[in-house]
């Protein structure tokens, strides 16, 4: 009997593993961890061995999972990351001096017999930002010439690595030999292994690396050093685990391996309920590695995870200290820097260097041990003993095993918690705020203690969630829409951050990704709307109240809405070089409405009525035919008399009108109807190209996706004739290319989140499908390995700019749209 049921379980695993083959989901990047712009882990490969789990901005985040079975080790998670050693080092790693000018110097200035008695002698790095030990290279300087001499003892190096960063276009010689030349911006550092040729040039004694580089726009910047690779151990009895599939849901990923005679599954949870605020801001992950027999045979069993201390550190070079400690009935490892510099930088491509990363479990018996990054798994592998109680030093790990025993055709499991305390998560309005999980006086260590005791609930509710979540979807607009949006959810939830001002508002901050690091930018929380209208308008005010706050405090005091708060995590108000007056304010006043409409209720708007009518009266006076301006395509340049920016005005005029009318306030409301209805007619007429409608009202024969036309139907405005929207429609369907619909006729790229708004104009399934169909192509074609570009080109789905924005959030226009007509 027990020998029948053995073989029941192993054939119902089997059928699980061709279900989840089935399932196999396809992403340009994976997220496994994501809870807001700093905690957030991803595995930028299909398979999870192929690359070293980043964070999102493509730093490593190193994460590694390992398994024993018997004598020999399966390895399942991440690819062990590499490190190196400095010989000469950067700025980062140490203080140097170089000359530099940045006039043309002439001829040979590389070479190491040419004459820089006139340069001028600074230190390392050269930026045009804030560098306290740098030199300031200002941006009216386009270009720089830096000569960096240094000493070596040996010459006979084997593995020597240019490392540098610089903004925009390098040219780098060694001794006088071409290292590099290139053009664009390295948004970390580059390493370049030297050909044997070049490090033939070296001598014992005084070398010279020369640099030239252009600033074409922007910052600028200029680093090197030079730098070996360290060799990590390899030992024999570690061979990689066989990925059997990959599924993604909307909380978790699961992956399923081969690890010879052992069956394991690894499953990501990062338990985003959108309508639970506690477990939103919660800061703790779960990691479950599940392992079963395949061959109905016991086998020893030991598992393990490894988390680098990078995950807590803008750079690898920042020295970290690490400890372990015991809270309850968990075993945690904790680390942070040294320095703990809490907001103190501000920026786009940053990552967190204050507060603490926790990685813990409440399995008796767990070993652990703090090493250095080529050791950790070498002590797994040759089963170390745990080591010191506290260690400090660069790029260390944080190790965990735990011996399960024998393991036969029942499952066995085990659990891990990864956590982060950021112990102040915003400044707003030069106030330092607390993370809203802590606002009841909870600590990192209750919320882990917590989330420990929630798991089989939580891990029940996830499920339920995702499941429902995905019917919905697919009734909604399709599978694959279903797809796209999945792979949205935890991105756009997680490029935000939650917290409560002193006021006791609700703040839900986004991060402007690998767009400019904005934080609260209308522009980006306009885009992301639907997802958060549909499932919680609690957090659709938080993303509100902010640039309300920023008006109605005096703090801003233009008559129409502010592009932003400043520079993530740094909200003392806008930092933007220039301001989209109609855009922002259109944004603002549909949003309120949306607001009023997911909860039924018109006190929102009844608050913010002051500033509201502002904004209105400076969109009937100044929207209609737009000046010369941006709007939130700013990436394709100013554009005079936008017909689409037109179409937001027209819909912020509707929308005010419908939310005087819910507030009885009957005279402004026809008013503005009325004025709203006029612009119809005119707009009509003034776009008309006879087969759809024009991107400018200076026509010319061009063409735009009408995006914020979306709304008229979704709020039910009814301002415009149901034929304006499937002539809209019928004409894109001529347009697309492989992988989308271009955003206008001047260009070829797009805009994913502005496809799906377009596509929901119609009513018709197929015409509404065919426009998907192309994005999800994208999404699973795309030769961009990032979290999911919200920007891309149509013609090779190469990504342009922009990754991991809260804006695919966008995605859920349809299902808001389905929700609200029901």
């Amino acid at each position: 009997m027990r020998l029948l049921f053995s073989k029941i379980v192993h054939i119902i695993f089997l059928l699980l593993l061709v279900f989840f083959a089935e399932a196999q989901t396809k992403a340009p990047a994976y997220p496994l961890i994501t809870h807001d712009p700093y905690f957030s882990i991803w595995s930028f490969s299909d398979e999870l061995t192929s690359t070293t789990t980043r964070h999102w901005t493509g730093a490593n985040h190193s994460l590694q999972g390992l398994i024993k079975v018997d004598n020999t080790f399966y390895r399942f998670l991440g690819q062990e990351e590499k490190h190196y050693e400095p010989v000469v080092p950067a700025a980062d790693e140490s203080t140097y001096t170089a000359q530099y000018i940045f006039s043309d110097p002439g001829k040979e200035w590389y070479r190491n017999d040419f004459n820089d008695a006139g340069w001028r002698n600074g230190a390392g790095p050269f930026t045009s930002g804030k560098n306290k030990n740098g030199t300031a290279w200002e941006s009216k300087d386009k270009e720089i010439w830096v000569r960096r001499y240094f000493d070596l003892e040996k010459t006979d190096w084997s593995n020597l690595i240019l490392r540098i960063r610089y903004d925009d276009d390098a040219e780098v010689y060694l001794n006088g030999e071409p290292v590099i030349n290139d053009k664009g911006v390295t948004r970390n550092y580059r390493y370049e292994k030297l050909k044997d040729a070049i490090v033939a040039k070296l001598r014992k004694g005084k070398n010279l690396l020369a640099m030239h580089i252009v600033n074409t726009g922007g910052a600028a910047f200029l680093d090197a050093g030079l730098c070996t690779e360290i060799i990590p151990p390899v030992f024999d009895n570690v061979v990689s685990a066989q990925q059997q599939s990959v599924e993604v849901s909307a909380t978790q990923n699961t992956y399923v391996f081969s690890c010879g005679p052992v069956k394991t599954k690894l499953v990501f949870t990062s338990p985003l309920l959108i309508n639970d605020l506690s477990l939103v801001s919660r800061p703790v992950s779960y990691i479950t590695y599940s392992v079963q027999s395949a061959d109905e045979k016991p086998h020893d069993v030991e598992v393990y995870l490894g988390a680098s201390t990078d995950i807590a550190a803008n750079s690898n070079r920042q020295e970290m200290i690490a400890e372990k400690m015991v809270f309850g009935k968990l075993e945690i490892l904790k680390a942070g820097t040294t320095e703990q510099p809490v907001l103190q930088k501000k920026g786009d491509d940053l990552r967190i260097d204050w507060g603490y990363l926790y990685l813990g479990s409440k399995q008796a018996g767990m070993r652990t041990a703090i090493t250095n990054a080529k050791d950790g798994i070498g002590w797994f592998v040759k089963n170390q003993k745990d080591g010191s109680e506290k260690t400090t030093g660069k790029s260390l790990v944080l190790n965990c095993a735990v011996k399960l025993g024998k393991v036969g055709t029942l499952t066995k499991e085990q659990v891990f918690l990864v956590g982060y305390d950021d112990q102040y998560s915003i400044q707003y309005f030069n106030t330092n705020l607390k993370p809203w999980w802590k606002l009841n006086g909870a600590t990192i260590e209750t919320e882990m203690e917590k989330a420990s005791a929630e798991y089989p609930e939580l891990m029940r509710k996830c499920a339920a969630f995702d499941q429902s979540l995905k019917e919905e979807l697919v009734k909604a607009g399709g599978k694959e829409y279903a797809e796209l949006c999945i792979l949205a959810y935890r991105q756009s939830i997680a490029a935000h951050k939650l917290v409560k001002s002193p006021d006791g508002e609700i703040l839900f901050l986004s991060k402007e990704n690998f767009s400019n690091g904005s934080i609260n930018t209308v522009d980006v929380t306009y885009p992301s709307a639907p997802l958060f209208l549909a499932y919680n308008p609690e957090l659709m005010k938080g993303m509100l109240n902010g640039i309300f706050y920023y008006s109605e405090s005096g703090k801003w005091t233009k008559p129409f809405a502010a592009h932003d708060l400043g520079t993530y995590p740094m909200a003392n108000g806008q930092t933007y070089g220039e301001d989209m007056p109609v855009e922002e304010s259109g944004n603002m006043i549909i949003l309120t409405a949306a607001i009023c409409k997911a909860e039924k209720n018109i006190a929102y708007a009844k608050k913010h009525w002051q500033s509201l009518t502002q904004w209105v009266n400076f969109l009937v006076k100044d929207g209609f035919d737009p000046a010369n301006q941006l709007c939130t395509d700013d990436f394709a340049g100013h554009l005079a008399r936008n017909t689409n920016l037109s179409l937001k005005a027209i819909m912020g005029i509707g929308c005010y009108s419908w939310m005087a009318a819910q507030m009885g306030k009957d005279a402004e409301a026809k008013r503005y109807r009325d004025t709203a209805e006029n612009m119809v007619k005119r707009w009509m007429a003034m776009a008309d190209e006879g087969d759809h409608y024009a991107l400018t009202f200076d026509k010319n024969n061009t063409w735009s996706q009408k995006y914020n036309l979306v709304w008229d139907k979704v709020l039910g405005l009814g301002l415009f004739p149901r034929s304006v929207y499937e002539k809209e429609t019928d004409y894109y369907l001529g347009k697309q290319k492989i992988y989308g619909l271009p955003l206008d006729s001047r260009r070829t790229y797009t805009k994913s989140d502005w496809i799906v708004w377009t596509a929901t104009l119609t009513n018709d399934k197929n015409k509404f499908e065919a426009l998907i169909k192309p994005v999800y192509q994208y999404a699973n074609e795309t030769p961009t390995r990032v979290p999911l570009s919200d920007w891309h080109e149509t013609t090779n789905g190469k990504q342009v700019g922009f990754q991991a924005r809260s804006v695919v959030g966008g995605y859920f226009m349809k299902l808001l749209a389905k929700k609200w007509q029901q």
